[in-house]
């Protein structure tokens, strides 16, 4: 009979050395936010987690009971980060332009940089968290529940300021134009390296400063195309009338 090294045991089942005390319900969070960004939740068990944290199975019960507890919680905890920069960036924005609106590039980039800019991404746990974040906005069971309980209260700001930015905005205009935002934004968290083969290596990614970049121009400009897209179109048809 072959002996099994640790080797031949998944990353996923190799017990860690205990962490302290005090660290061990972070500890399980962070396993869990590993595990549910790489298989989901269906896919992952307390067992699975316990064993990639080094804990005893009785602590994640302890802690929090069940696996739908502690996804949420998981999901949760770098929310309210996410909510704190954009906020400040937001506040910052529209008070910069006072006493007048605030331009609708200004709102984007608020909304943008603060999650694909910042010292923050170097870390592993915030590159799992942001992949989790694509599955559960991807995952009828789980996005509109989720999102809409962790982000959504700051959204209706963001979407409170473009209705300041353009005015006589619609609402399908609105609401259409922030599901392309949030979309091409949980794409670019995910990081599943499409775009790069599909470029062949001339767009990574993993690079979300560039992502943002080219995103703060192209949302922008989708969203200022609402006030002058009708006139121009009705501008064309009379021409081609003659």
């Amino acid at each position: 009979m072959s002996r099994v090294t640790a080797e031949d045991t998944p990353l996923s089942a190799r017990k860690k050395p205990l962490p302290p005390r005090t660290d061990r319900k972070t500890a399980i969070l962070d396993a869990a936010e590993a595990e549910f960004s790489a298989h989901g939740f269906d896919a992952v068990t307390l067992r699975t987690i316990a064993a990639r944290a080094g804990v005893d199975l009785a602590l994640p019960h302890y802690h929090f009971d069940s696996k739908d507890n502690l996804f949420v919680a998981v999901f949760r905890r770098r929310a309210e980060d996410l909510n704190a920069w954009r906020e400040a960036a937001l506040t910052q924005a529209v008070s910069a332009a006072r006493p007048g609106a605030p331009t609708v590039e200004a709102i984007v980039r608020a909304y943008l940089e603060p999650l694909l800019k910042g010292e923050h991404l170097s870390e592993q746990g915030w590159k799992n968290y942001y992949a989790l974040v694509a599955y559960v906005n991807n995952t009828p069971g789980w996005g509109g529940r989720l999102m809409a309980e962790s982000f959504d209260p700051l959204i209706r700001k963001f979407l409170e300021a473009l209705r300041l930015a353009i005015p006589g905005l619609k609402d399908k205009d609105l609401y259409w134009g922030y599901h392309c935002l949030s979309g091409a934004l949980t794409l670019a968290l995910a990081q599943t390296g499409r775009i790069d083969a599909l470029s062949g290596g001339v767009v990574q990614s993993e690079n979300l400063d560039e992502a943002c970049a080219h995103m703060v121009r192209f949302m922008t400009a989708g969203f200022e195309a609402t006030q002058s897209g009708a006139p121009a179109k009705a501008a064309r048809i009379k021409s081609s009338a003659h």
